[in-house]
């Protein structure tokens, strides 16, 4: 229940008021709401709403008091600040911001403590109105007192949940009936956090949470239809026709709003973008749509965690690289379309010759003025250089908050049109073809190797992971192609890799077996080895012919002398680091040249890179001779790029550090260093 308390006298500003005086007056130039709990109780629950009573203070000093009411505290990390964030609850539906907003009961305080600017959440909502997405969630300042303690500035904003004026899908019947439609709608979220009634998706183990149907309505018909749905949509993403118009991921898909989300998670460099990601379903519509945008403090340089690519400066950096959360494995899928590549480019120039630099300057500059009273006195009680959260910077006044977005949105933004533009279509990992080397097997997840447990020089030795040592030769193997299959035989003791399981098994059945050494046999079925390229990060499975087993490291151990296990062969090969390898080409194996072949000299040519281009190019007086690959490898061996030596290859979008090019001419492997610095 509301109503309006007209306010005569004079307006004076304070900071803490007596609980037994209360005057409801505005302390600055923004909207003030009073809240006054039950008895002065205490606010220490994210689940439970206490009661209370609220007094809004609007621009023209007219207070409108809301009886019966709840607050709650609301965040996950921000919750266990001092400043802290709540969920407000009114009796009755309410257009608590007037015409044009949500109808609805639960509303958010934003505290924004963590971003001395205030505005971070506000300009990404901002921006996404400039770029279209729908439901972006309202935003509005106010200053807010509690219990008679003035609390700083606050963002008033849309509780992110299915009606209209927020996310506008189909609101599911309650209680459902038999004529019910469970196709939609839903509201999902990619929670790194895990809250409530989540699931893990089967093939790219993304955490989702499902917020609506709410968890008190859901019923179990339509758990299981959202969850199908999403393992479903995984698959084709998965699959091998996965780029295809018709039956790919793009039927599943809107195109518009996966851009756009896409695109706003970029500019803005939200590191947790991908750990939080809203998307949702409506009713008949057989796609996914993205967004809202949400969570955006720690966004724009604001983070001060060490990434993944070693600095927490995220100005020249994709968050698909540096960022955290799960989203990032559908998203790097879809760079491997050439598809995605071109709708992310031509939306982006579209944007930005547009003026969204421009654009996101003004509001900047439109939300600082409008919060100089309010953010003076919020540093008052709360102080302006003092970290928080993760503040990666930190000033001595307000401007230089503001100054300091602003120059990152001037590097970042040019930034974002070369790097999508540099950023290429992954190369799938191509099929394993064996040549004179003794290779290494490095393990994905630990870069442990295959090795003997016990080298005896005699079959039955226990093949385990160890970590990589030039000394140990059983370390090394060589690979001996058997029409579809390879044998793999241990250097040290010339015995062949083997899997001893016992009985007749399936993909799935009698697994955990240690695999060893047996004497050479092609005619035998357990030395014969399929090596299943996945992937783009040169990944293989290894699987034996007659168990149909993949070899996994043991537990994912890191310890010296883990088995290497037969283990199943299923969905989760393509993901399970356990059981991706690389393979490692080491020192070449010197075989006698046939006497009948003379030995041809190549003619001159030679390998060139342009350091501004960053373009590595062979050059020969006859460019026909340039027929051969050149790989480029990283510093522990890691194969990242092959290609044709008459073809230029670009390094731009490669981290920096120092990569091996090697290349094989009339039987002899060259090789040189490359630096990106």
């Amino acid at each position: 229940m509301r109503h309006k308390i007209t306010l005569i006298g004079a307006i004076f500003a304070i900071l803490c008021l007596s609980a037994t005086a209360q005057t409801y007056t505005r302390l600055t130039n923004l909207p003030h709401v009073y809240i006054e709990t039950e008895n002065h109780v205490a606010i220490t629950s994210k689940e439970i709403y206490v009661n209370a009573t609220m007094f809004y203070v609007d621009e023209e000093d007219v207070v409108t008091q809301y009886d019966g009411m709840g607050i709650r505290g609301r965040g996950n990390s921000t919750w266990n600040l001092a400043k802290k964030p709540y969920k407000i609850k009114f009796q009755e539906k309410e257009k608590f911001l007037g015409k044009g907003y949500a109808k609805a009961k639960k509303w958010t305080l934003l505290a924004n403590a963590g971003d001395k600017s205030l505005m971070r959440n506000a300009i990404t909502f901002l921006m996404g109105d400039f770029l279209g997405l729908k439901n972006s969630p309202a935003c509005k300042f106010v200053d807010l007192t509690l219990n008679g303690v003035y609390q700083g500035n606050y963002q008033i904003s849309d509780q992110v949940d299915v009606r209209p004026h927020r996310v506008n899908i189909a609101e599911q019947d309650y209680p459902l009936t038999e004529e019910s439609d469970i196709t939609g709608g839903y509201l999902l979220e990619v929670d790194g956090f895990k809250d409530g009634n989540y699931f893990t998706t089967n093939r790219y183990q993304l955490p989702i949470t499902i917020h609506y149907p709410e968890d008190d309505e859901i019923v179990a018909a339509q758990n299981n239809y959202i969850r199908q749905y999403i393992n479903d949509f995984e698959t084709v993403l998965a699959s091998d026709n996965f780029t295809d118009a018709e039956t790919g991921y793009r039927a599943w898909v809107d195109s518009t709003s996966l851009v756009n989300w896409f695109i706003a998670t970029e500019v803005s460099g939200n590191v947790d973008g991908y750990w939080s990601s809203y998307f949702y379903k409506d009713q008949q519509d057989p796609l996914l749509y993205f967004g809202p945008l949400w969570d955006y403090d720690i966004a724009y340089n604001n983070d001060n965690r060490t990434d993944r690519l070693g600095t927490s400066n995220t100005e020249r950096q994709l968050m698909t690289d540096a960022g955290y959360g799960a989203t990032k494995n559908w998203l790097n899928r879809m760079w491997e379309d050439p598809w995605f590549g071109r709708l992310v480019n031509r939306r982006y120039t579209e944007v930005v010759n547009g003026g969204l630099e421009e654009y996101m300057y003004k509001q900047i500059d439109s939300i600082s003025a409008l919060l100089q009273e309010s953010q003076e006195l919020n540093y008052q009680k709360w102080g302006i250089n003092r970290r928080i959260l993760r503040e990666r910077v930190l000033y001595s006044s307000y401007d230089q908050y503001v100054a300091d977005i602003k120059n990152y949105l001037s590097i970042h933004i040019p930034f974002l049109t070369t790097a999508f533009a540099n950023k290429k279509v992954a190369e799938p990992t191509p099929p394993f073809k064996a040549e004179d080397y003794y290779y290494t097997i490095s393990n994905a997840d630990n870069g442990r190797v295959f090795d003997l447990y016990n080298s005896t020089g005699r079959a039955g030795d226990l093949v385990c992971s160890w970590q990589p040592l030039s000394t140990r030769i059983s370390q090394q193997w060589e690979f001996v192609p058997v029409g579809d299959y390879f044998m793999i035989i241990n250097r040290n003791d010339g015995m062949a890799l083997n899997d001893p399981t016992s009985g007749t098994s399936t993909a799935t059945t009698n697994v955990g077996t240690q695999l060893n050494t047996a004497t050479p046999d092609a005619d035998d079925d357990r030395q014969l080895w399929n090596l299943k390229p996945q992937g783009t990060q040169g990944y293989y499975n290894i699987i034996n012919k007659y168990t149909h087993h993949t070899a996994n490291q043991n537990g994912g151990n890191a310890s010296d002398g883990t088995s290497i296990i037969s283990y199943n062969t299923d969905a989760r090969n393509s993901t399970s680091l356990k059981r991706l390898w690389y393979i490692i080409p080491g020192e070449e194996i010197e075989r006698p040249e046939p006497d009948a072949i003379a030995a041809v000299e190549p003619e001159e040519y030679a390998l060139a890179y342009n350091p501004q281009s960053k373009v590595l190019h062979f050059g020969a007086e006859m460019p026909e001779q340039l027929v051969f690959t050149a790989k480029i490898c990283s510093s522990n061996g890691t194969l990242v790029r092959s290609f044709i030596a008459s073809e230029p290859c670009s390094v731009a979008d490669l981290p920096r550090g120092v990569y091996i090019i090697s290349w094989r001419v009339d039987g002899k492997t060259r090789s040189t260093k490359l630096l990106i610095p």
